[in-house]
C-alpha cells in the first residue's frame, strides 16, 4: 500500500498525545475533524493501526513505537493484507491464521515483547476465566451481534437480506454480523430487533425463572429495572416474561429521555420511570410502598468484559477502581434489595470480568442479607464467540 508508512506515523503521532480522558473513538474524531488532510480511506486505515496497538495492551512496552505497530498489525489480523508492503518476508512467510501462533512468532522475534501483559490485570480475574483463551480474545474484533424480537425473524432476515448484509445465526433469535455493519434503516430497530451483545441475550434463560412468580394466566409480573441505562434488559424482560408492570430508574436524566423514546419504538407504553440514585437510601417518592417480583440490577461496573470493544481501556484502567466499583455496587444492592417481595428474585448482573465485582459479591450478599439464597451463578464467556464476557447471579428472597 503506497502510504502505508506515512499511517503509521500518523498513528504514532495520535496514540502519543492520547491521555484517556475521552473514549478512544471520540478522541480519533475530534483529531480527525481538525485535521481535514485525512480523506475516508486514510481514517480508516489510521485508526485501523490504533486499535490494533491498544489490543496489545501493555505487551509492547519497551518497543520501539514503529515497530510495535507493525507487530499490533501482525497480530491482530489473520493475513498481510493491504499492510504487507510493511513487512519482510520473515514475517510474511510466518502469518498462521491461528492467534496463539501468531503470537509465538513475535515472542521468538520481539525481546521485549511480554504477551502477558496483553490484559495486565490478570491477577484480579475470575477464576472462571479461561486466561490465555481471554488474553488472546482482545487481539480479534469482537463481532456485532442483535437479537430477533418474538414473531419478527422473517422480517429481518429480509430486511438484512435487502440490505446485503452478512450474518450468522448463533441461534433463531441471535444473529452475529460483521463489526460495523451499518444498520440504519435496516428493518425496525427495536421494533423487529434490537442491537445487544450475545452475552447479554443470554441472560434470557436465568429470567425464565420470573415465569414462577405469575400467579395465573395471564397476570403480570412487578418488574424493577434499577439500573436501566439503554433498556435493554427491559425489552429483553418484556419479551421473556410477557405481561409485566414495569418500573425502570437511572441516576442520568439524559439516559431516562432516550429510554423513553426507545421503548415507543419496542412497543412497550405501560411502565413508570424516574431518576433515582441508589448509591444513597431510596428517596424518590414513586417508590414509596412498592414491592417487586423481580428486580434487575445490571449494575455500573469496570465493564472489563467488554473491553473488545474499547481496547484503550487495556492501557488506560487503574486497578485501584475494581474497589471503587466494587463499593458502589454493594450500596446498590443495599438500597434496592428491600424493595423486593418474598420469594421474588434478585437478577445481578456485570459485564465485569473481575472478581471482585463478581463472586465477592456474592458472598456479600450472602452474608449481609441471609434471607437471599443464590440460586444460579454463571460467567457467560463471550470470548469464545467474539462477543462480551459476562457475570450473571439470580438470587432468591425467602420467606
Amino acid at each position: 500500500m503506497k502510504y502505508a508508512e506515512n499511517y503509521l506515523r500518523s498513528a504514532a503521532v495520535i496514540i502519543t498525545a492520547y491521555n484517556g480522558d475521552t473514549p478512544f473513538a471520540g478522541f480519533l474524531k475530534t483529531h480527525f475533524a481538525a485535521n481535514k488532510k485525512f480523506g475516508s480511506k486514510d481514517r480508516r486505515y489510521i485508526s485501523q493501526i490504533c486499535f490494533c496497538y491498544f489490543r496489545t495492551g501493555n505487551s509492547m512496552i519497551g518497543i520501539d513505537m514503529d515497530l510495535a505497530l507493525k507487530a499490533a498489525l501482525y497480530l491482530c489480523n489473520n493475513e498481510p493484507g493491504v499492510w504487507a508492503d510493511l513487512f519482510d518476508e520473515q514475517w510474511l512467510q510466518n502469518w498462521p491464521l491461528a492467534v496463539h501462533q501468531r503470537i509465538d512468532f513475535v515472542k521468538n522475534h520481539l525481546a521485549y515483547f511480554n504477551p502477558t501483559q496483553l490484559f495486565p490485570f490478570v491477577s484480579f480475574l475470575s477464576k472462571t476465566i479461561e486466561v490465555d483463551k481471554f488474553c488472546e480474545s482482545h487481539l480479534i474484533q469482537p463481532d456485532l451481534f442483535i437479537r430477533v424480537r418474538p414473531g419478527r425473524l422473517p422480517n429481518v432476515i429480509k430486511a438484512l437480506a435487502n440490505a446485503g448484509i452478512e450474518y450468522k445465526a448463533i441461534s433463531e433469535s441471535c444473529f452475529a454480523l460483521p463489526n460495523g455493519s451499518k444498520l440504519e434503516g435496516v428493518g425496525e430497530l427495536d421494533k423487529d430487533y434490537v442491537v445487544q451483545d450475545y452475552s447479554s441475550q443470554q441472560t434470557a434463560q436465568i429470567m425464565e425463572a420470573g415465569k414462577q412468580l405469575r400467579k395465573g394466566k395471564d397476570a403480570s409480573v412487578d418488574i424493577w429495572d434499577c439500573c436501566a441505562a439503554s433498556g435493554g434488559k427491559s425489552i429483553l424482560a418484556r419479551d421473556v416474561l410477557g405481561n409485566m408492570e414495569l418500573t425502570v430508574s437511572d441516576i442520568r436524566k439524559s439516559i431516562i429521555q432516550n429510554l423513553s423514546q426507545r421503548f415507543e419504538r419496542a412497543g412497550i407504553r405501560k411502565y413508570q420511570s424516574l431518576i433515582a440514585d441508589l448509591s444513597k437510601p431510596i428517596s424518590a417518592p414513586e417508590l414509596a410502598g412498592m414491592q417487586f417480583d423481580l428486580i434487575i440490577c445490571d449494575a455500573p461496573c469496570s465493564g472489563s468484559g467488554t473491553w473488545g470493544r474499547t481496547p484503550e481501556q487495556l492501557t488506560q484502567f487503574n486497578d485501584q477502581q475494581i474497589s471503587v466499583f466494587q463499593q458502589l455496587q454493594q450500596q446498590i444492592v443495599q438500597h434496592a434489595l428491600p424493595k423486593l417481595r418474598s420469594n421474588g428474585y434478585f437478577l445481578y448482573i456485570t459485564c465485569s470480568v473481575f472478581e471482585g465485582e463478581n463472586e465477592a459479591m456474592i458472598q456479600f450478599i450472602e452474608s449481609r442479607f441471609p434471607f437471599m439464597k443464590l440460586v444460579e451463578q454463571a460467567t457467560i464467556k463471550g470470548y469464545e464467540l467474539k462477543a462480551d464476557t459476562m457475570f450473571v447471579a439470580l438470587f432468591k428472597k425467602l420467606n
